[in-house]
């Protein structure tokens, strides 16, 4: 099968940019025949296909760099061409989009329709149902007015608090409206049940989504599973992932302290720093920084449980993911995507944003109750290369 993947960019960005390359390895390994489209960006890996990729917009760049931004957008100008050439020179069966929004456009699906490709498209967000992607206001609560028909993207201020950049927002819902999308789809992937819902409740028909989980490298578990684990396991709890308001990491350190239990957090964000003074005198506060595969693994490994404490809807997170295939059981906020994921065999919910019944969870947890292997047995096999592909394919064949 011939098979085109689109992603805005195409070097280990952000989740969208890993899935998208770990697709088209999978995808190779099969033996299938695989080409890439992206923007031009200096950072892309260097592949075969960078010269046919559609020319970068910057939308920081100065007023002739805004234009051509703002018309890509709206599928304007010399990517219309550029893609056009790329399926007439490659001919693909399938045209696999992931996130496409603005650096390319949905533009190219739609092309890829009235060319004759089938089309499947990867939701790495809400943005076909929310015109800021995050069904999140600008104070931090979760919104679903524009899911239920209701563009309020103006209203609130949505994008950054900009009321341009909300009115640009605003159009650009209107012009790619989801009847539009939905037209030119043949079908939508959605990484989780959670999200699948809220696309049926935006108004996606239920036919044209399927829920196909990401899927990880379990490579990275072998060495790690025949290492001693510490003694002090029992006592540290680990949280990995971004340092910001929406993912619940005050909730999470205030949850900890308040239950006496040691913290590992691992990762970056805007809150890092302002965290780390605020809490240097606390000894059971560990931050760790970015941490290495392997080092990620030994962590989740050597920590009774892991935490996710989002406050926001996530979607198919893959911190609970890797958790799990390293047989770590894992504490999860009950929204979004999480607690789909979380079964009583490995681990518990509790209600997100909840400090006092956090800090009860932390307290109480018993991770004698738990099999890591089991765990990890299970979640491998559920969250295998093999399970994804073999999905993948019924979307592309259904």
């Amino acid at each position: 099968m011939r098979i085109l993947i689109v992603n805005k960019f195409f070097y280990p960005r952000g989740g969208d940019c890993v899935v998208a390359m770990n697709t088209q390895r999978l995808l190779e390994s099969k033996g299938h025949d695989v080409r890439i489209y992206a923007m031009t960006y200096p950072d892309n890996v260097d592949t075969s296909f960078n010269d046919s990729y559609a020319s970068e917009v910057n939308f920081s760049a100065g007023i002739m760099g805004k234009i051509s931004a703002f018309k890509r957008i709206f599928g304007k100008g010399d990517i219309v061409d550029s893609f056009k050439k790329v399926l007439h020179e490659f001919k693909p069966d399938v045209v696999h989009l992931h996130n496409i929004h603005s650096y390319l456009s949905p533009v190219v699906g739609e092309l890829a329709h009235q060319y004759g490709a089938r089309v499947v498209w990867t939701l790495h967000d809400y943005k076909l149902v929310c015109p800021s992607y995050s069904c999140r206001l600008p104070d931090g609560k979760n919104c679903e007015q524009c899911i239920n028909g209701d563009i309020a993207v103006i209203k609130h201020k949505c994008m950054k608090g900009s009321a341009l950049q909300s009115f640009i927002a605003d159009v650009e819902a209107r012009y790619w409206s989801r009847q539009r999308l939905v037209g030119f789809t043949d079908k939508f992937i959605a990484p989780s049940a959670f999200m699948s819902r809220k696309m049926q409740q935006g108004g996606l028909p239920d036919g044209k989504l399927t829920v196909v989980c990401n899927f990880i490298d379990p490579s990275k578990y072998d060495k790690i599973k025949s290492t001693p684990v510490k003694s002090d396991r029992q006592h540290s709890f680990c949280y990995i992932g971004r340092l910001s308001e929406e993912k619940g990491v005050r909730t999470l350190i205030k949850a900890a302290v308040k239950a006496n239990v040691v913290l590992n957090i691992a990762g970056g964000g805007p809150l890092l720093e302002e965290l780390k003074e605020k809490y240097r005198k606390n000894k059971n506060i560990h931050f760790l920084g970015h941490l290495s595969a392997e080092k990620t693994a030994e962590l989740l490994m050597n920590s009774q449980a892991s935490i996710m404490p989002s406050e926001c809807y996530e979607n198919n997170p893959l911190g609970v993911i890797e958790s799990l295939c390293a047989g770590t059981p894992v504490i999860g906020a009950n929204i979004g995507g999480i607690p789909e994921l979380i079964d009583n065999e490995s681990g518990i919910v509790y209600p997100s944003g909840d400090v006092e019944d956090l800090a009860d969870k932390l307290t109480s947890f018993d991770r004698s109750k738990y099999n890591n292997r089991d765990i990890s047995e299970r979640s491998l096999v559920r969250f295998s290369a093999e399970t994804h592909y073999r999905q993948l394919l019924e979307a592309y064949e259904a």
